[in-house]
């Protein structure tokens, strides 16, 4: 299992429009195939950016929803409301402490 963060900003117009659509979609990439856990966070100093914080079973399963149709129509509406380039990243977790 690896973790998958995305980092992404956006145009302060965008962002309810952004919210809305998340909203709709969250539990259907929660629950597509090889997704174990999905969070969004809100940047306390910047409010224009967000990180999706996802767990994947196997690479495999984040390459499988990042050519699905449930990505792609995610993708279409979102992408036009970025005002910067969106990243992302995918790593191990070394250790959690609770």
């Amino acid at each position: 299992m690896f973790v998958r963060i995305v980092k992404m900003s956006f145009d302060p117009s965008k962002i309810e429009e952004f919210l809305e659509n998340f909203n709709e979609k969250k539990e259907s990439i929660r629950n597509f195939d090889g997704c174990r856990f999905l969070e969004l966070y809100r940047d306390k100093t910047n409010p224009n950016i967000f990180f999706t914080y996802s767990y994947w079973e196997a690479e495999a399963d984040l390459e499988n929803y990042r050519h699905s149709d449930l990505f792609k129509g995610i993708w279409a509406k979102t992408k036009p409301l970025f005002n910067g380039k969106p990243e992302a990243w995918s790593v191990d977790k070394v250790a959690s402490l609770e």
